[in-house]
């Protein structure tokens, strides 16, 4: 993949990366769950796997939207969008596909002008 399908890409389905991006009924929905659930909860709202998501809407996904342990307020998507060489979009989920991620970050290479190229 090049840097031009690259943003291509980012411009077809754009993810929340900062807490303003992060979709305001989404958050109090997830809120909302947490106060009712208290600690019996066994998976974070956020996490869940839900098939029946289109590509764009796992793509808003948020599995963390809150401050880390240095008060940074810090937006972890559910799901991080990738495109294979073959074109094709798939939703990756940040725990459950967390080995198919790291290979593909390991494929990203830099050309010889500081460009990002994928292979």
């Amino acid at each position: 993949m090049n840097t031009d399908s690259m943003h291509r890409h980012s411009e077809d389905i754009e993810q929340p990366m900062a807490p303003e991006e992060v979709d305001p009924e989404q958050k109090q929905e997830q809120k909302e769950e947490l106060e009712r659930a208290g600690n019996s909860l066994t998976i974070n709202p956020g996490d869940r796997i839900d098939e029946s998501k289109t590509l764009e809407e796992k793509a808003k996904q948020v599995a963390v939207d809150a401050p880390d342990i240095t008060g940074d307020h810090i937006v972890v998507p559910t799901y991080f969008i990738v495109e294979t060489p073959e074109g094709e979009k798939k939703a990756l989920h940040h725990v459950k596909d967390a080995e198919e991620i790291s290979d593909v970050i390991r494929q990203a290479r830099m050309d010889e002008n500081g460009e990002r190229t994928w292979w």
